[in-house]
């Protein structure tokens, strides 16, 4: 499998529809033709970044074989970057299977409709939902985002979408 290796800007979308204020390093169409050759539609790569080992990053297509690494506040914070900095390191295409919290699982059989749903979201989108259930420092709280991602899938919401309601909903509260 090929990697790639480099020194990436990092940059900021401005007016971009959904991807506005995003952060992300940009692979050049060479670049991701040596990691996945001739795809054009989004794919994990693994790899490591300023020291910082990733794994299921998600590279999206921008036209003209150029894709995209967006990179959140977490992982920016972690490898010690802003925009403008230049990032260091290689990708690798990852290949490797996609794994779901089991908690999450389990609660989401009690409730087909939601696990369905669930089920015919895209592996990455799958994703936010464990990774933000899995980040969860106690139980409590872990059991309170499990709730929410039930309640939203019930309700044939994606993640995005569900933060943001649940932002409004704790702004009114305020």
């Amino acid at each position: 499998m090929a990697i790639v290796k480099g020194k990436w800007l990092v940059q900021r979308f401005g007016d971009m529809g959904e991807k506005t204020g995003w952060t992300y390093i940009s692979i050049t169409a060479e670049e991701a033709e040596q990691l996945y050759s001739g795809n054009k539609k989004s794919f994990r790569v693994k790899g490591e970044l300023n020291g910082l080992s990733l794994k299921q990053q998600a590279l999206f297509p921008m036209g003209d074989g150029v894709f995209i690494l967006a990179l959140s506040a977490s992982l920016r914070k972690q490898m010690g970057v802003r925009l403008g900095y230049t990032v260091e390191g290689y990708l690798e295409r990852d290949s490797s299977v996609l794994t779901i919290s089991t908690d999450l699982m389990e609660c989401l059989e009690d409730v087909p409709e939601a696990l369905d749903y669930f089920n015919s979201l895209p592996p990455g989108h799958q994703r936010y939902f464990s990774q933000w259930i899995e980040s969860a420092k106690t139980a409590e709280t872990k059991a309170k985002r499990i709730a929410l991602t039930i309640q939203a899938t019930s309700s044939k919401m994606g993640y995005s979408e569900m933060i943001r309601e649940e932002q409004a909903r704790r702004k009114k509260e305020k």
